[in-house]
């Protein structure tokens, strides 16, 4: 018996109550599927080119508000429109820490001219 199936005295001890598991893979997948879509599939996205430009930040923050507020409006509850939200924070996530990459290695940059 897996520990997502153990039951005592009636009380689940999943790992996962709200199935986070299966949404968090549903959820890759419908992120590797962007990059098979037709506006994924040149060699520079209009998101890289947003974030270039010094827009990518609000471009995803006002996708966010923007597929949030549509959700439950536009086609029922659809369930793409809040894998949507969930890439532009992803997108928004990963260029935070490439900015903070970055940082770290200006800072070890920096540290290492001081000892040659």
């Amino acid at each position: 018996m897996l520990l997502t199936n153990l039951r005592i005295g009636g009380m689940s001890l999943d790992k996962n109550k709200f199935n986070e598991d299966i949404i968090l893979t549903r959820v890759k997948n419908y992120i590797d599927s962007t990059y098979t879509q037709h506006y994924g599939s040149g060699k520079v996205q209009t998101t890289e080119v947003t974030f270039d430009s010094g827009h990518g930040e609000g471009f995803c923050i006002g996708n966010i508000l923007k597929y949030a507020q549509r959700f439950g409006k536009k086609e029922g509850k659809n369930e793409k429109d809040l894998y949507k939200i969930i890439h532009y924070a992803v997108i928004l996530l990963g260029e935070m820490y490439k900015d903070e990459e970055k940082e770290r290695r200006e800072f070890e940059d920096h540290m290492q001219e001081g000892v040659e």
